[in-house]
């Protein structure tokens, strides 16, 4: 009688320490069968060079409808697909095209252009913190006020709005959540962002919306619905991840010596945001859901066409056949082509913007607090688990 598959997520016994699971499928030659929260079986990638080879090659998609699969048997660990209806979840043509866009709009000097703003908004919070006095929720008071404020800006919109973002985002990415609550949480953001996208036809802005709206790419305009999509993406991801990962990161940082490093090497910030990247597991479990076209091979496993594959970034990113020490925490590590953005075509559009934040928040916090330090023991801090992303419930601070 055939065994089952495990069940997935695996569960670990720390929210920012891979699950053991995930190291013992590494050690298979390829992927591994499970049983994800919902939708049907599927393979799990653990490897670093398949992982690679997963998300950079033409034998699979994104468009669950070129394989024939419905939504109800996607599988995922949220109630719905979290990238439903959106170019992430598409394959070229009209991927490609619409990334053109994206790219058109959403330029490194844009994002650049935004890391004094960013500084300014930084220093204003930890001034704010300063003022309160300790203990405070690092999470509430910086962590998510950071990135909420710098997408508010690029965007265009009222960083007032952020409560009305967090919980649409909140509606979607809740991997215990329901798919009504996530299905009237998607209808809520779009009918927002096509208001936005039509004022700005009234009334042209500068901000990336009125330049999603006006841009032309080789004579060719973005839709209505084609603007609402991408601009979902780039709010749900453009807050929600990098508010978890600046309490992850920092409390990381405090629980070992990393914090001091920085405070007495700023100049590590760059690589250290980038090894913290590498090191820290973002998404509770796996990533989103390729399907596979035609039969291929990875890792000495052949995959069926129709099959569908999960990528676990957090395994990848600690295996030893692509990294060194992978279970040391190295803030000055050179050699880091850490996949936590992804990898080819379905790389992150926003990873400047985030890498760019991240850079800002660690160097402000440890420039302006070098004595901050967890207000209660490790070991009481309690982790979200109902997530598509990790973070603390909070992250209690003081100094």
């Amino acid at each position: 009688m055939p065994v089952a598959p495990p069940a997935f997520p695996f569960l670990a016994d720390h929210a920012l320490r891979p699950a053991a699971e995930l190291a013992e499928a590494r050690l298979n030659q390829g992927p591994i069968r499970i049983q994800p929260r919902y939708g049907a079986p599927c393979w799990l990638v653990t490897r670093y060079e398949d992982a690679r080879f997963v998300m950079s090659s033409p034998a699979f998609s994104r468009d669950r409808e070129r394989v024939g699969i419905s939504p109800e048997d996607v599988a995922r660990v949220t109630p719905m697909e979290v990238t439903s209806g959106t170019f992430a979840a598409q394959d070229p043509p009209d991927h490609t095209r619409l990334r053109r866009f994206i790219y058109r709009t959403f330029t490194p000097n844009r994002v650049e252009a935004l890391r004094p703003g960013t500084q300014e908004i930084a220093d204003r919070l930890v001034g704010e913190m300063a003022e309160k006095g300790p203990p405070l929720d690092l999470y509430k008071r910086f962590g998510l006020i950071l990135p909420v404020e710098v997408i508010c800006n690029l965007l265009g919109v009222p960083s007032s709005d952020r409560e009305r973002f967090t919980h649409w985002t909140e509606g979607v990415l809740l991997s215990e959540g329901t798919p009504e609550r996530a299905a009237e949480s998607v209808e809520q953001m779009n009918a927002y962002l096509a208001g936005q996208a039509a004022l700005r036809r009234r009334q042209p802005t500068d901000d990336l919306i009125g330049a999603l709206v006006r841009a032309r790419v080789e004579g060719d305009r973005l839709s209505d619905d084609e603007i609402t999509n991408l601009l979902r993406i780039l709010l749900g991801a453009g807050h929600e991840t990098t508010a978890s990962q600046i309490p992850n990161f920092v409390y990381l940082l405090l629980t070992g010596e990393g914090y001091t490093a920085l405070v007495d090497r700023p100049e590590l910030v760059r690589t250290a945001v980038d090894e913290l990247l590498r090191f820290t597991p973002l998404l509770t479990q796996g990533s989103l859901a390729r399907f596979v076209l035609t039969d291929v091979e990875v890792g000495g496993t052949v995959l069926r066409a129709g099959d569908q594959v999960l990528i676990e970034l957090a395994a990848a990113n600690r295996d030893p056949d692509a990294f060194a020490d992978p279970e040391t925490l190295d803030l000055g590590r050179r050699d880091n082509p850490h996949i936590a953005f992804g990898h080819g075509l379905h790389r992150c559009v926003g990873a400047s913007l985030a890498r760019m934040e991240l850079q800002v928040a660690l160097a402000t916090l440890t420039r302006r607090l070098p004595d901050l330090r967890l207000a209660r023991p490790a070991g009481e801090v309690d982790w979200l688990v109902e997530r598509f992303v990790r973070r603390p419930k909070e992250l209690e601070v003081t100094w």
